[in-house]
């Protein structure tokens, strides 16, 4: 991985698209070639959970996970269908420090995720783990992924209730014994504390700014991959946060 693109830790909005201008430049050189080797190394086909949440009657539920920069995982699951809607923000902490500056120190217990508000009827709680697995992260990585690294970036899953915990903790014994991956598999399954949006700013960052190069060279290969491996979920329109700036 090519250290230039690593995605800093602006201190404010202004840092944030003062970082946009800059690193166009730098990117341009390498940007074909960095973007196909990451789409080459991310994506895996993965089967289906062989167990998965009993479909009832209700029409919104939430999962919460987490997969490195919320950037590009709540990018990926604005473009699956079924999903209302996603949320960029930190799970695994205290309240008190679910800022962003402290949230990237390191130290907090908190993971930069995703809350997704989903219609079981529509897409399943397993269907959104196998993309989560095979498309949004790599689960093979201890506290990184790619370029972030620190206890923030870590691979997790917060489940909301026994049900999706069942779900969870079986997928990954299933993906384990079928070793679909080159290494172990260091996804969590923690305990859901609560989930703290992260700043305005933050959110729906990547279909915001698609030319950013983090974005550009991290994260849009896995929305490529999402519409090429999962065809029938795939929505072209992202569902995207309303959030008040």
């Amino acid at each position: 991985m090519y250290t230039i693109f690593t995605r800093q830790t602006p201190r404010s909005r202004r840092a944030v698209f003062t970082r946009l201008a800059g690193c166009v430049a730098i990117a341009a050189s390498v940007f074909a070639v960095q973007r196909i080797a990451n789409s080459a190394e991310g994506a895996i086909r993965i089967p289906a959970p062989t167990l998965d949440e009993k479909v009832g009657a209700a029409h919104s539920e939430t999962a919460v996970f987490a997969g490195g920069c919320f950037w590009g995982v709540q990018g990926v699951f604005e473009h699956v269908r079924g999903v209302k809607q996603v949320a960029a923000g930190y799970t695994g902490g205290a309240a008190a420090t679910a800022q962003y500056e402290t949230v990237s120190e390191g130290d907090t217990g908190h993971a930069e995720s995703v809350q997704i508000t989903y219609d079981p009827t529509q897409i399943t709680y397993g269907r959104l783990l196998q993309i989560f697995f095979s498309v949004a992260h790599d689960p093979t990585e201890l506290d990184y992924q790619g370029p972030d690294h620190g206890t923030q970036y870590r691979s997790a899953i917060f489940p909301a209730n026994p049900e999706q915990r069942s779900v969870a903790q079986a997928y990954i014994a299933q993906l384990e014994k079928a070793h679909v991956f080159s290494g172990p598999i260091v996804t969590r399954v923690e305990n859901f504390k609560g989930f703290y949006p992260a700043e305005a700013y933050h959110q729906n960052f990547l279909a915001n700014h698609p030319d950013y190069p983090y974005i550009a060279i991290n994260d849009l290969p896995k929305v490529s991959e999402l519409k090429r491996m999962f065809p029938d979920v795939y929505r072209n329109d992202p569902t995207l946060l309303k959030v008040s700036d």
